[in-house]
């Protein structure tokens, strides 16, 4: 007997920025992602003002879904997914941001996706803003820096609301919204890098430009909700999170304390001003002693605490060991930040595997917020080897899903309401942090390289069959 629940949602993720491609077809504008060069684990991407003659753009192609959404959307159908997670480009609806009137074809392309999923039984999860930021935002007002944004927004919110009210039932405000406490957030999320070009690890970390944008992402996902929950009641509206978890290096108070807080910084501020509606207490000391003042229009506190989220949805990669001692610190670890626990093995990127932590994730989500979880990213960053006869044995990755799996229903059974699971990149995509499509996360293997050829076939690796055996059977064969 399945712990997972009857109508649990198993299915995978997808972003338009990684895998729709089509970057200037059918009247789309340029994307903040459409500025990011190439790179690898050991060499940055970097993003440009404009376009470098000679430079790889991955995330013009990508692994283009815009001209294989059928072929694609019936290999997960034969997987037997229940839902597929995907975002909606915000450039191909309003391809600068600032239109007043929407771009039809941009429209029509999604039409065609949602009725291609329903004709399969399958249901949308949509991302309504997923690292796609337009461009000319970032030029025209140095993005979500400026409170201009949440109009701009809420404009695309009406729109894609309206035109999708019976093909989209769940849906996701901002991706990831919590990378805004950090410095990549500035190009993945916020845009707030008016006039910078360089490498995306060295983007200055302005805190004060950084939480003033949030705030801004703050009301107009609180306000995209309560117009959701106001003209649409059949919308479950959530956010998305970065979950990463973190454990005290040592039991010394000083680790447990320094643990704390990051985890605060980190993981819960976003979510509970989302979940909650309304800042936490510990974000007081936090802005006094970055200097940092939020700048608020008079009613934000109360659209905050009106737009509370539905359900709470995250990412899980990987965990961090947490030091109050900087020589410690010095020593690095996780590509991501924090300390390489010893306990752990990690991925070819240096990315450290703990199942047991998103089992421990689930349990201190759930019993901060009491509401619907969701697992809407999880998986395996690796080299594939595509062997001559066209298969492509991934045990590592059936094994790192499978122990993820295992302990999620450990969850469920230890008492946590959680409504489904999409792994990252069931189909293989362009990798959001180095741009790079070596770094395959996919069940589906997609024939492109990071030269920039291939053919775009897809091959089924043998953690798809692996996969659609676990859906059939509601999580029960592993």
């Amino acid at each position: 007997m399945s712990a997972f629940k009857e109508g649990f949602l198993w299915g995978g993720a997808t972003a338009a920025n990684q895998y729709e491609g089509a970057w200037d077809v059918d009247g789309k504008g340029a994307s903040v992602s459409d500025h990011c060069t190439n790179g690898t684990h050991t060499t940055p991407k970097r993003i440009t003002r404009s376009f470098e003659e000679g430079t790889l753009y991955p995330s013009r192609e990508a692994t283009d879904f815009y001209h294989h959404y059928k072929e694609d959307i019936a290999l997960a159908h034969e997987m037997g997914f229940k839902v597929f997670r995907m975002s909606i480009n915000w450039t191909r609806i309003f391809p600068t941001g600032m239109e007043d009137v929407p771009n039809e074809a941009g429209l029509a392309f999604y039409d065609k996706v949602f009725d291609e999923l329903i004709k399969y039984g399958i249901e949308p999860l949509v991302t309504i803003s997923h690292y796609e930021m337009p461009y000319a935002l970032v030029e025209a007002c140095n993005g979500w820096a400026s409170r201009d944004c949440i109009t701009y927004f809420m404009n695309y919110c009406k729109v894609i609301f309206d035109r999708y009210q019976n093909k989209v039932k769940y849906w996701l405000t901002f991706n990831e919204i919590n990378s805004g406490t950090t410095a990549m957030g500035a190009i993945l999320s916020l845009g707030t890098i008016q006039g910078y070009e360089g490498s995306v690890m060295e983007v200055p970390d302005d805190l004060q430009t950084n939480y003033q944008a949030l705030h801004h992402q703050f009301v107009a996902s609180a306000l995209a909700v309560k117009y959701a929950h106001d003209n649409y009641p059949q919308f479950k509206m959530g956010n998305m999170c970065i979950f990463g978890a973190m454990y005290p290096l040592t039991c010394h108070p000083d680790d447990i304390i320094e643990c704390q807080k990051e985890m605060q910084k980190m993981n819960w501020f976003t979510a509970d001003v989302q979940v909650r509606g309304a800042y936490p207490y510990y974000a007081k000391r936090f802005f006094e002693e970055n200097n940092i003042v939020i700048k608020k229009e008079p009613g934000d506190d109360e659209i905050l605490f009106e737009g509370k989220v539905d359900y709470y949805t995250f990412s899980y990669y990987m965990s961090n060991c947490v030091s109050a001692d900087e020589e410690k610190n010095k020593a690095g670890g996780n590509l991501l930040g924090g300390l390489k626990n010893p306990y752990l093995e990690a991925s070819d990127w240096g990315w450290q595997i703990d199942p047991q932590g998103l089992r421990y994730s689930l349990n201190e989500i759930y019993a901060r917020y009491q509401v619907p979880l969701m697992v809407v990213e999880n998986g395996l960053g690796a080299f594939d080897k595509l062997e001559e006869d066209g298969s492509i044995h991934d045990e590592y990755r059936i094994d790192y899903l499978r122990r993820h799996i295992k302990e999620m229903e450990e969850a469920v059974k230890d008492g946590v309401d959680l409504m489904g699971y999409t792994p990252w990149g069931w189909i293989d995509v362009v990798s959001a942090s180095t741009g790079e499509m070596a770094k395959r996360y996919g069940m589906v293997y997609v024939d492109k390289y990071d030269d920039g050829t291939g053919d775009l076939g897809r091959k089924k690796k043998d953690s798809f069959f692996w996969y659609k055996k676990v859906i059939e059977s509601n999580g029960d064969t592993l």
